[in-house]
């Protein structure tokens, strides 16, 4: 399905130069955290892009090229996470074999904070095969969202979008993103980049509503940081990310306080994002993953204790609460400023992060682990895996603050967290 669409990611790749020349090799590149001050010990805490001013910079660039030289690898870049206190820096080796084995040497070095591998990510959409024949949008149906967008519309909640690129020209998109943000290209990091599954993303969670065009996002009124992590990868037309520019991009949303994180993409466990995500969640944002199909325990950062993590089928039990949402035949938004069909677990994650901004708006004060426990109609996880518990959006509205959501029929039953 959708060989058209195919071949427009490829046109949209040619023409935007989305990805450098020559992809990463992740398998052959690690990352070094040395020490950094704590953001509230600087006077420019919080600084955004101008990050070869940072008190200590040149002094720990140095450190990581004499460890980089040590070892006989080469340092590629580098980028603060002041949100942990450590500058990052990519070093690279001759081979992954030699990759590994200067992972273990710095991990003993005292002046490293924390040393890993690189990791590659890809987003979690399906194979857009076959003929799906569902109705335009089911989450309008299934969540009564005319009768939601009564309630709560998402406005003033910002969702980070760390994706692919995202067409913030696109007639359903224009005034929805406040800012783009290019962290594959570190040097046109402002440069907007139009790519499919970032845009198609970034539509089901906050497309425009009435304006008589396409679709109408579940938090039509959401606005969104369109955060490039990925790249479309030319071999498979799948998007790609790596530890690196997905850092970043979690660094990024956190300093600009976004309520909400989505995350539509999947891969190995990553101790440096791990603690990204953390520091998000502790900072009162939501991340919202998706969980991996191919992935023996549901994939990270789904697994990823307090990330609210979504699957297209309740088939597969899980280890951890997951949330069951649509996942085939959505229509939704297109890099080249049309709409079509879109299959995949990423997009019913995009769909849950457009719910949770619309109960991040009624509870502007409910902690993140309050929200999953709103959206949760079902009993806690005890030690057996379970199934993914289906939403019913208007229970989870109603419980999230308001007492009263889609004609009132739950106030009397409601459950409602403490804020």
């Amino acid at each position: 399905m959708r060989i058209a669409f195919a071949l427009l990611l490829a046109a949209c790749w040619s023409v935007a130069q989305a990805a450098p020349a020559t992809p990463p090799d992740e398998s052959r590149q690690l990352l070094v955290m040395l020490r950094a001050p704590a953001a509230h010990d600087r006077p420019d805490a919080g600084y955004v892009g101008d990050y070869g001013s940072a008190p200590g910079h040149a002094a720990r660039a140095r450190t990581a090229k004499r460890l980089a030289a040590a070892h006989g690898l080469q340092l590629r870049t580098d980028w603060p996470m002041p949100a942990l206190g450590v500058d990052c820096y990519v070093l690279e080796a001759s081979s992954p074999e030699q990759a590994q084995g200067a992972v273990a040497e710095l991990a003993r070095d005292p002046r490293v904070e924390s040393v890993q591998a690189m990791q590659a990510f890809e987003v979690l959409e399906g194979d857009n095969g076959g003929d799906p024949l569902y109705a335009a949008q089911p989450a309008a149906a299934a969540w009564k969202l005319r009768d939601l967008h009564a309630v709560t519309t998402g406005r003033g909640v910002t969702v980070a979008v760390i994706d692919s690129g995202v067409s913030a020209s696109h007639p359903d998109l224009r005034g929805q993103v406040i800012e783009s943000r290019d962290f594959v290209d570190d040097a046109n990091a402002k440069r907007v980049v139009s790519e499919g599954h970032g845009t198609e993303v970034a539509g089901l969670i906050a497309a425009r509503a009435d304006n008589k065009l396409g679709i109408a996002g579940i938090a039509p009124d959401a606005k969104l940081l369109a955060l490039r992590a990925c790249w479309q990868d030319a071999a498979n037309d799948r998007a790609r990310c790596n530890t690196f520019t997905l850092a970043k991009a979690l660094q990024f949303a956190i300093e600009r306080r976004a309520q909400v994180v989505n995350m539509s993409l999947g891969g190995p466990n990553d101790v440096l994002l791990g603690r990204l995500i953390n520091v998000a969640m502790q900072r009162g944002a939501n991340v919202v993953a998706a969980v991996d199909p191919r992935a023996p325990g549901g994939g990270f950062p789904a697994a990823e204790p307090g990330v609210i993590a979504v699957a297209g089928s309740e088939a597969r039990a899980l280890p951890f609460r997951s949330f069951f949402a649509p996942a085939d035949g959505l229509p939704t938004t297109l890099a080249d400023g049309g709409w079509g069909l879109v299959n995949g677990n990423s997009f019913a994650a995009a769909q849950v992060s457009g719910l949770v901004a619309l109960l991040r708006q009624v509870a502007p004060r409910l902690s993140p682990s309050r929200v999953g426990d709103a959206l949760a109609a079902g009993p806690a996880l005890g030690s057996a895996a379970v199934r993914p518990l289906p939403i019913d959006a208007c229970a989870a509205v109603a419980r999230a603050g308001p007492g009263c959501a889609c004609g009132c029929r739950l106030a009397d039953s409601r459950e409602t967290p403490r804020h």
